[in-house]
């Protein structure tokens, strides 16, 4: 397992970390289950566990609090806040009145008296960024939590967030946690220059694009995946975002065969190497996927194979761009940009 500093703060956490969406009812998976993966997890060189309250409506942080019991201390515990949590429309989003009731609820259910990251996991747009920003220096200077950062911003609004904690004299998000995989490149144009430059530790989720790059999706078979049972339209072949993915896959596939590498490595290794990521969040349903993704803790990508995947999937590039999350409202409100 690599090591690397957390953005400026200082904190040393694994290339690889563990997310638990799949912890609880999402991810049909069981307490006795996700301690194993923990369990495996911590002994592989894991030290990031990644939840959040939205993770089947709570259930995740309740599975992560009982699986890091007696070891809370060895590890870095995130979560995140702002997704909706029931019908009630304040029970949501960035206020202070939210955020100070949803990190309490989280705390109580992880079994905790602080986070050491604690993650806004959507940009509010009904909220300023200073009411947000304050509200997190206040529970960070309350010792409820170490750092907090943003999640699947868009470029622009992770650099106004910067400039209003400074103008307000607040503290700043010292991490960003995007969507990054060899088939969702966008980001390399926008969002993780902007995190290079201030400065700013990165999270990337959905390394593996959702299960494409697990080995499990190929040309030719049925798949079979728990998240393709879920959301089938994401891997319907006769859509052509589909079929462009499986023309990807295979050619990938080729490059990560020349290398002596899988499909898994390949695709965590492309991650990790990027210089602005700290860690890929790896999300694991079983221990037999956890073992797969570890196995890729200490894969280096030389310049060849990274010059082999930018011809298959060039640079900024996303080849699913309708299943974005960092898309500017401005672009999926139509009232935003007409008179």
């Amino acid at each position: 397992m690599q090591y690397r500093t957390l953005g400026r703060t200082g904190v040393q956490v694994s290339s690889l970390a563990l997310g638990a969406m799949n912890f609880g009812a999402l991810g049909r998976t069981t307490q006795e289950e996700a301690t194993a993966v923990v369990d495996a997890a911590l002994e592989g060189g894991i030290n990031v566990i990644d939840t959040a309250d939205w993770y089947s409506r709570g259930g995740s942080e309740e599975i992560v609090g009982k699986a890091v019991a007696g070891r809370r201390d060895d590890l870095v515990l995130a979560t995140k806040a702002t997704m909706p949590m029931g019908e009630e429309r304040n029970h949501r989003g960035g206020s202070r009145r939210w955020l100070v009731t949803a990190l309490e609820d989280s705390l109580r259910r992880l079994g905790v008296d602080h986070v050491d990251l604690y993650q806004v996991h959507r940009w509010d747009p009904e909220t300023d960024d200073e009411e947000t920003l304050s509200a997190l220096t206040d529970l960070r200077r309350a010792g409820k939590i170490r750092y907090f950062g943003s999640s699947t911003f868009p470029a622009y609004r992770i650099v106004q967030a910067q400039w209003a904690a400074r103008e307000h004299h607040l503290g700043r998000y010292v991490t960003e946690q995007p969507s990054y995989s060899i088939l969702q490149r966008g980001i390399e144009a926008h969002v993780l220059p902007v995190a290079e430059q201030y400065g700013l530790g990165v999270l990337a989720w959905s390394p593996l694009a959702s299960g494409w790059l697990s080995g499990a999706v190929r040309a030719g078979r049925e798949v079979t995946t728990h998240r393709a049972g879920l959301m089938p339209e994401r891997f319907d072949p006769a859509l052509p975002a589909n079929r462009a993915r499986l023309d990807a896959v295979e050619r990938l596939a080729e490059v990560a065969a020349g290398a002596g590498l899988t499909l898994v490595q390949l695709a965590l290794g492309f991650v990790t190497a990027h210089p602005a990521v700290t860690s890929a969040i790896v999300g694991p349903r079983t221990l037999d996927h956890l073992r797969s993704q570890l196995d890729a803790a200490d894969t280096v990508l030389p310049a060849d194979v990274l010059d082999a995947i930018d011809a298959v999937v060039a640079p900024g590039v996303d080849l699913a761009p309708h299943e974005k999350f960092d898309t500017p409202p401005a672009l999926l409100d139509p009232s935003l940009r007409r008179r």
